[in-house]
């Protein structure tokens, strides 16, 4: 041991106690105020996060090239976003589909492939928290974002778990998640009955599916819910713009899910005439009936005008309407985007804030005589992903193929927080500003209806866990863009290479 009094140099003098435990505390302080000057500057230059979901939104946008579609607040966010023409979610159906974004992981079991897969990772409503957060926006929570959930964000329609004829219950679907969480039910009273509402203020569940699958009521934005739901985050960004610290907002907007309803003024601004038929309204060939579906869903609005069904298709009048009442829904939807981003920089915030416009899966409007989602088809899994981030890729469109679990890793990158071990996806925009996507990455993977499909930036190549067949399908994007000619017996050496590259999946359906 040294002895500091035979050390040269060294005086030893009897120190005062009371002047030692002044200098300190005076140490301590001061470093206390340092690392809180510097946590509040850091706080202010963080981005802040809108995060704006979007149900059943097919990528039929003027930004992405359907000149006809009347969107102009969504088109001119694109102009100062990078725009992912080829985005696939991982599951087309809303609850998984949400559940993977959310949390940055592909499926393992076969309820990650239900709407109910939420509720069951985080025990219903515990509040227990893991190590692993229980989604991207507990991990900005986690690292001092103010988390604010206003409308549809995981499968729930007002954040809150309960049977859609059930009172509201207290049991939060993303415990752990929202600082605060809000959701306007109106005139129908809970989030379920909204979800399904006629501007009369009945609801699909409570009339038991006797009701049309499209409405144009000549009300305002707030005489159906998602105009309320504008309402409310319009005046949460007042708030936010003076709280001084950085908040992540997600808002999700209810249509254009069905049933087709909005204001009549959204239906008044196409001429039903100029809305084209979906390219492809026949079924493909070389392909089981079974990889398709019966349109179950739509057909549960029992006043329509006729049945959807795999034997033939809706009449040419019926089917435009049809399409009519999905258009005037997107315009609706986009007009309440607008008076978001027309908040964001009316509060000075826009400068500051990322935006995020996502849809949470495709929708077939007839294609392949489908109407619904539930496929492993280009309708199904392919959705705006648009992102624009103070700064960086203004107006630019990235052909690469991106899947929604690559959101949750680029947030913690543009946002310099860090990124759990545990997630699957990668970042795809950097704070470089450049694409950051590896030649080894173009891929994406879909869950559903006992298949796992992969695309990549020419081919789809789906197999099947099922006894029909045939259970392979592949399609040439090049020559095919609609995916109506399965190819798979036509290429077997393709066929065999790109099957290797599909991830193990048979446990997922329970096949031995």
């Amino acid at each position: 041991m040294v002895n500091l009094k035979t050390l040269p140099g060294i005086q030893l003098k009897k120190i005062d106690l009371n002047s030692y435990l002044f200098w300190i505390i005076f140490f301590i302080a001061t470093s206390s105020f340092v690392a809180s000057a510097q946590i509040q500057s850091s706080d202010k230059n963080r981005p802040n996060v809108l995060f704006i979901m979007v149900d059943d939104l097919r990528p039929e946008l003027g930004c992405y090239g359907h000149a006809y579609a009347k969107t102009p607040n969504i088109d001119r966010l694109a102009a100062r976003s990078a725009v992912f023409n080829k985005h696939y979610v991982v599951v087309p159906t809303c609850g998984a589909s949400r559940a993977a974004l959310l949390t940055g992981r592909l499926p393992r079991k076969p309820e990650d492939l239900t709407n109910e897969v939420m509720e069951h990772r985080s025990g219903i409503g515990s509040g227990d928290r893991s190590a692993d957060p229980e989604s991207f926006v507990e991990q900005f929570r986690r690292n001092g974002y103010y988390t604010v959930g206003i409308g549809k964000i995981s499968h729930s329609t007002d954040g809150y778990v309960y049977k859609y004829l059930d009172p509201v219950s207290e049991r939060r679907e993303l415990p752990n998640s929202w600082d605060d969480l809000f959701f306007n039910p109106g005139k129908w009273k809970t989030g379920w009955n909204a979800f399904f509402g006629y501007a009369d203020g009945t609801n699909r569940n409570a009339l038991k599916g006797e009701v049309k699958p499209y409405e144009a009521a000549d009300v305002t934005d707030e005489g159906y819910p998602d105009g309320l739901t504008a309402a409310r985050a319009v005046e949460k960004i007042g708030e936010l713009a003076s709280r001084g610290k950085p908040f992540f907002l997600g808002v999700g907007f209810f249509k254009p899910h069905l049933p087709f309803n909005a204001p009549k003024r959204y239906w008044d601004l196409y001429d039903p005439r100029e809305i084209p038929p979906v390219p492809y309204p026949g079924l493909p060939e070389g392909v089981h009936p079974a990889s398709l579906q019966a349109s179950g869903e739509f057909n549960a609005y029992r006043r329509g005008e006729a049945k959807a069904s795999l034997s033939g298709t809706l009449s040419e009048d019926y089917a435009r309407k049809l399409r009519h009442g999905y258009m005037a829904s997107v315009s609706y939807v986009d007009a309440q985007i607008g008076k978001l981003l027309d908040a964001l920089r009316a509060s000075g915030l826009e400068r500051n804030t990322i935006v995020i416009l996502w849809g949470d899966h495709g929708w077939h409007l007839g294609d392949h005589r489908v109407w619904g989602k539930h496929t492993l088809s280009e309708w199904s899994l392919r959705s705006p992903l648009i992102m624009a981030v103070p700064g960086i890729r203004k107006g630019s469109v990235s052909d690469h193929v991106v899947s929604s679990i690559d959101i949750y890793p680029t947030l913690m990158s543009l946002c310099h927080l860090p990124a759990p071990d545990s997630l699957e996806g990668k970042v795809i925009l950097p704070r470089s500003g450049f694409f950051s996507i590896s030649r080894h990455h173009r891929q994406a993977f879909g869950f559903f209806n006992r298949g796992v499909t992969m695309r990549n930036s020419r081919y789809r190549l789906t197999r099947y866990y099922r006894v029909e067949k045939p259970d392979i399908e592949l399609y040439d994007h090049l020559t095919d863009p609609y995916e109506h000619v399965n190819i798979a017996a036509r290429r077997p050496g393709l066929t065999r290479r790109l099957i290797r590259r599909l991830p193990p999946s048979a446990a997922l359906y329970n096949v031995r």
